[in-house]
């Protein structure tokens, strides 16, 4: 949640130094699929945290993440995890609709919890976690990946120093060539909503985020899935979504992403900042969905300020396990995930 990416890029080779003039933190793991895995791949090979336990309903996935945490014990349930005494933080990475009551859960019972987005699946879900994590000082984090890519750090850089003057436009994109392989995704009740609640939460994130977090004033969007406009009270999840929002800076930010759109590549994901003294962008290249780049931009010259390659993926949990390992509790920088559910909420008309 700390603007904290170049001090753990540059801490990430001597952290097993750094570790053991911390408390190494005890983790278990909630759910171990690709996105589980990788995070816990990147804790281990980090060295911050001691990995005690891991839990998946798919035995296979299980055994997959035992190669990178072999003295770990698989366990049943989140229950059986939350009893170990030595487990101090958890990480979930489960379907959408078991964020909010199982990280709940977790911090009722004294762990801190790293969780995979959303938070929530509407603000009142992310409000019912933070106020846990604030009750019981516990630090809450989420798996917002983007913040921690070294191109949107130098971004980031950009758009607090001030030089672009005024910022009064944004745009962000997120198109997927694909679309998600769960059925779950695709159930309301279960997701939150589709492509929104699922690719644009990263870059409502990033927007408000580098902003400071300014008051929204105004939302305005379009839901459409297969093509036809829709509302989330027909018990559907939107493929296509495009949304205006009116920041209280004066600032406009636009929004426009999807699932399973012919966009002639993998993706195209980009965040743009547009001010009176030029812009900046976050972007991908080549369709890829890992690689990135950041641009500054001077009317008709643009400057590369950074390209790949850069190990991003894994490094918010590692942030979070070096925060655990400092023996940080709550921050009420986990009110900016409430932010961020108020926005998708009025994207959705809830």
């Amino acid at each position: 949640m700390h603007n904290t990416l170049t001090e753990s890029t540059q801490t990430q080779p001597n952290s097993s130094e750094s570790a053991t003039t911390a408390t190494r933190p005890v983790l278990g793991f909630l759910g171990v699929g690709w996105i589980g895995r990788n995070r816990l791949e990147a804790i281990a090979k980090n060295q911050t945290a001691d990995i005690a336990c891991i839990a998946d309903v798919v035995p296979q996935n299980t055994q997959e993440a035992l190669k990178a945490a072999p003295a770990a014990e698989t366990v049943k349930s989140l229950e059986a995890i939350l009893e170990k005494e030595q487990v101090n933080g958890v990480v979930i990475a489960t379907p959408s609709a078991f964020h909010a009551e199982q990280s709940i859960l977790a911090l009722e019972a004294g762990k801190s919890v790293f969780c995979q987005k959303p938070l929530g699946r509407n603000v009142e879900e992310t409000k019912r976690v933070v106020e846990a994590a604030r009750a019981g000082n516990k630090l809450l984090g989420v798996d917002l990946s983007y913040r921690f890519t070294a191109a949107m750090e130098q971004v980031y850089k950009v758009v607090q120093s001030g030089e672009l003057g005024h910022i009064y436009g944004v745009e962000l994109v997120f198109h997927n060539a694909y679309g998600p392989d769960k059925a779950w995704f695709y159930e309301p009740q279960l997701s939150g909503g589709g492509c929104v609640i699922d690719l644009g939460v990263h870059l409502v994130d990033l927007a408000l985020w580098s902003l400071n977090f300014p008051a929204v004033r105004e939302v305005k969007s379009h839901l459409f899935a297969k093509g036809k406009p829709i509302s989330m009270a027909e018990g559907k999840v939107e493929d296509y979504a495009t949304a205006s929002i009116e920041l209280a800076t004066g600032t406009h930010v636009s929004l426009s992403c999807s699932w399973n759109l012919p966009a002639g590549q993998e993706a195209i994901i980009s965040a743009t900042f547009y001010g009176t003294n030029g812009g900046v962008a976050f972007k991908n290249i080549n369709g890829s969905f890992y690689d990135f780049v950041a641009e500054r931009y001077y009317g008709t010259r643009s400057e590369r300020l950074c390209s790949p390659p850069d190990e991003w993926s894994g490094r918010a949990g590692v942030v979070w396990a070096e925060r655990l390992a400092k023996g940080d509790g709550f921050d009420e920088e986990a009110e900016q995930f409430v932010k961020v559910a108020e926005v998708l909420d009025k994207i959705y008309g809830r």
